[in-house]
């Protein structure tokens, strides 16, 4: 005679599936926030490269245009959390108004990929005129 045995507990196959779902939701959460962390660090190396930008286009509004480019201050490197700044800076007079066009270009390499940010901007000289009365 047979007897009837109450089923008690899981099944092998029940309790391989349940980990494999449990494993598959583990390393995306792991993925996800290694994927984040690598975003925010690119995030604040793109921050400080705008705020490098925006202190030389602070100095030669400062300094004025003219005087920035006599002075040769063209190119130069910054050091900022372990990495590694060049910033250039490429003129051109506009023959306008007396016009300038400025252009200021942010680069530095990351795990051997290069990145940057370049800004354009028309900054205004003091010119060659000068008014009589």
């Amino acid at each position: 005679m047979r007897t009837k045995r109450n089923k008690k507990g899981f099944t092998l196959v029940e309790v391989i599936l349940a980990t494999t779902i449990l494993c598959g939701a583990v390393l995306t959460l792991g993925a996800i926030s290694t994927r984040s962390l690598t975003e925010t660090r690119l995030n604040r190396q793109y921050e400080m490269a705008a705020g490098l930008v925006e202190k030389q286009l602070t100095l030669i509004d400062y300094m004025g245009i003219e005087e920035f480019m006599e002075l040769g201050w063209m190119e130069g490197e910054f050091e900022e959390f372990g990495q590694g700044y060049y910033w250039e800076v490429v003129t051109e007079y506009e023959e306008i108004d007396n016009l300038y066009l400025v252009n200021i270009t942010v680069s530095w390499v990351e795990h051997n990929r290069p990145y940057s940010v370049s800004v354009d901007t028309k900054l205004n000289g003091t010119g060659m005129f000068v008014e009589q009365e």
